[in-house]
Order: C-alpha cells, then sequence, then structure tokens
C-alpha cells in the first residue's frame, strides 16, 4: 500500500446475527470433552441403541441405484413422503403426501419457515422457556420474540388469549409434547384452547413434534392439527427414533404456505440428501423401525427412572423436579437463591455436567433452572454422574448463589 492510499473499513455483520444467542450446550462440548466427564447437557440419543445392522443394510440396497446419488426434487423422496403421510393418518392425522416436504433435519425446517411467514419486526409467541436453537433461528430471522409463561407445569393459557390479542403475532411456536428444555407435554384440554386461540386471533401454530413417539408412560394425545387443521404447520424428525446423522425432518404444510415453504427450500440447498431419504424411506418400510424403535423407548425409560431414583440426593435440599412422562429431559430447580449458571463449574470440576435453563428463556430468565437429558447413559453411569453432582455442591468453593 502506497503513502497515498486509503484504507476504508468493511461493512459490519448483520443486526440480525448479533441478537442470536451462542448455544450452551455447543459451548459445553469444548469442556466436556474429556472422555471422565459425564455430561448431562447435550440431548444425545443413545449410540450404542441404534440400529447399525438395518440402516447398513437399507444404504446398501438403495445403493444398488445411482440414481440415489442424483439431483432430485426439493419436496423431497416420494416413497418416504408416503410413509410419513401414512405414519400421520395412522396417529389420527389424515395427510397428503403432497403437503409434506423434507428437510435437513427439523433444525432446517424451522429455518425455512422463518424464511417463508417473516419479516423483520414480526412478532411471533414461544413457550417460555423454549427450545434455544428455535430462539437463534428465530432472532437471525429479525423476529421480536415473546414468551408465553407457564404456571407451574402447564402453559398460561389465559396470558397466551392476551398476547395473541395485544400483538397480533404471526405464529406461536410450541413443542407440545416432551418439550425441549423441560420434558412438559400439553394435554388435551391444552391443545385445543391453543387451537381456537389460533382461530380466533389469526395466527399460525408451529407443531414441532421430535419427541412424540418417546413416551414411556401415560396415553397418545392427538396432535393440535387436528383442531385446527387450516393454523397449524407441524414439524418432525427421525433424529430421535433412527439416528440424528442423518440430518431427515419434514414439514407437514398447510395448502397457502406451500409454494413459499418449497421455494425457500430451493433457496436453501435445493434438496435434501437424496441418498440419505432413501436409505430412511427404505429402513421405515423394512419392517425393522418398530422393533429398534421399542428398544429406544425400553432403554430410555429405565434411563429416565434411574436420574429420577437418584435426583433426591444430587441436587441441593428444596430443589424442585418434574417427572416427564417421555422424552429426554428432567427439568429442575435450585432453592432460592442459588444460580445454576454460576455453579456449573464447580459441577465441571467433578467431572460433571448439565445445560442451565436461563439461555432458554426469551425474557427475564430462571437463574434457578437446569436441564438434565438422561437419554445418552446407562443407568449405572447416570447415577455415577448425578452422584458426583451431589458432591460438587457440598464441594470447598462450590457456588451456592
Amino acid at each position: 500500500m502506497t503513502m497515498t492510499e486509503t484504507r476504508t473499513a468493511l461493512p459490519e455483520r448483520s443486526r440480525r446475527a448479533g441478537s442470536a444467542k451462542t448455544s450452551p450446550v455447543r459451548d459445553l462440548l469444548a469442556l466436556t470433552e474429556r472422555p471422565e466427564v459425564i455430561s448431562f447437557a447435550g440431548g444425545l440419543p443413545a449410540a450404542e441403541l441404534f440400529d447399525l445392522d438395518g440402516i447398513r443394510s437399507s444404504y446398501d440396497e438403495v445403493l444398488q441405484s445411482p440414481t440415489v446419488l442424483q439431483y432430485s426434487t426439493s419436496e423431497g423422496n416420494p416413497l418416504l413422503r408416503e410413509e410419513i403421510a401414512r405414519q400421520y393418518a395412522a396417529a389420527g392425522l389424515p395427510t397428503d403426501p403432497a403437503s409434506l416436504l423434507v428437510t435437513t433435519g427439523s433444525q432446517q425446517a424451522l429455518g425455512l419457515l422463518s424464511t417463508a411467514l417473516l419479516d423483520p419486526g414480526d412478532t411471533i409467541l414461544v413457550e417460555e422457556p423454549c427450545y434455544l436453537a428455535a430462539l437463534q433461528t428465530f432472532a437471525l430471522a429479525g423476529a421480536r420474540v415473546i414468551g408465553v409463561p407457564y404456571l407451574g407445569d402447564h402453559l398460561d393459557l389465559d396470558a397466551l388469549e392476551s398476547l395473541a390479542r395485544e400483538h397480533s403475532p404471526k405464529f406461536l411456536y410450541t413443542v407440545p409434547t416432551f418439550q425441549n428444555p423441560t420434558g412438559r407435554t400439553h394435554g388435551i384440554e391444552a391443545r385445543k384452547r391453543m387451537a381456537n386461540a389460533a382461530r380466533r386471533h389469526g395466527f399460525r401454530i408451529i407443531e414441532d413434534e421430535p419427541y412424540r413417539q418417546l413416551r414411556y408412560s401415560g396415553d397418545e394425545l392427538p396432535s393440535i392439527a387436528t383442531f385446527a387443521p387450516e393454523h397449524v404447520l407441524s414439524l418432525g424428525s427421525l433424529s430421535k427414533v433412527i439416528a440424528p446423522g442423518l440430518r431427515i425432518g419434514w414439514i407437514r404444510m398447510t395448502a397457502d404456505v406451500r409454494d413459499a415453504v418449497t421455494i425457500a427450500k430451493q433457496a436453501a440447498d435445493l434438496h435434501t440428501s437424496t441418498i440419505d431419504q432413501a436409505a430412511a424411506a427404505h429402513y421405515l418400510t423394512s419392517g425393522r423401525a418398530p422393533s429398534a424403535l421399542e428398544r429406544i423407548r425400553t432403554a430410555y425409560s429405565d434411563r429416565r427412572d434411574a436420574m429420577l431414583a437418584a435426583l433426591p440426593s444430587a441436587l441441593p435440599s428444596g430443589s424442585t423436579w418434574n417427572r416427564p412422562d417421555g422424552g429426554m429431559f428432567v427439568w429442575a430447580r435450585l432453592p432460592e437463591g442459588m444460580d445454576a449458571s454460576a455453579a456449573l463449574p464447580g459441577a465441571i470440576a467433578h467431572d460433571v455436567a448439565y445445560v442451565p435453563g436461563a439461555p432458554f428463556f426469551a425474557g427475564a430468565a430462571d437463574e434457578r433452572a437446569l436441564r438434565l437429558s438422561f437419554t445418552t447413559y446407562s443407568p449405572d453411569r447416570i447415577r455415577t454422574g448425578l452422584s458426583r453432582l451431589g458432591a460438587a455442591w457440598d464441594a470447598p468453593g462450590s457456588v451456592k448463589g
């Protein structure tokens, strides 16, 4: 550069990118990568339960045709969409395969819906607390996010009505069955009231259901779409019931948004991996999936029970926690005056980790809350990890608040 040349600063990054929170789960990975650490932080399925033989056989079968390595349609593999539609119908929600769009994990589905439905500054409602990666997606879309609070273990439906009336949101985002991060489930009356509110106030509901098939007790519940089919967009995933590495999710769309969502998909990545879709379709129709899912549910039920049994001695006196009927998570609260984020380094020093609850809130955070995942480890390993956690609270120099 000569003496007469000047340097012009580069443009700043977007304000939307700066508004998205980092993921504490991802940040914790570097701290917990030591093999001796027992981490209840990540919502990781148990890798030893993956049906490797069945999945490998499906890949071998579909690779007999070179077309599984070719470009394909944005909507997704026809056989896979037919099978997903069949499963919806079997659960009481008749579904046209043409209304389904296959996505690269249900996380991409959130991004596509944000692109298709939101303009910067639009208001949306979320459960408070909320799935963190959804909050990140909505922040990147420039949305104004307002949390609907819980009253105990139940969503405050009167607050939902009031917020909808006041803010005219574009949609409500909910994980109605075994929610991430809390493991809570909306009962049938709550689902009906949410559907009625959507009709009355003119907003959509994004119903995210990655955990629906991981039920260990209690009765199956109908989709919210059953009560307001024209207002509900349903998301699903194979990540928790086959394997997350497949990156197979989908959107069950209403006719009015189908074209916009499909265009968003085309712009994002043209289509989800053709070979992974074909292998997933083969696996789902091979007859192996039901027994593999039952093995997963049985193991996870035992792991949930092991965690619940060990929590009284693992958490400080005065803590509370829920007892989920399924899913992957237990939501706990420390006693008054304690801070889960401040206490985390002491836990990691004892080779155990959890996720503080604060980052899951769109508004004022509950500093006492924490999320514990029970699916990754065997019952014995869970008991060992929670024993370490119990020791961490009482260790010299541990942070109590």
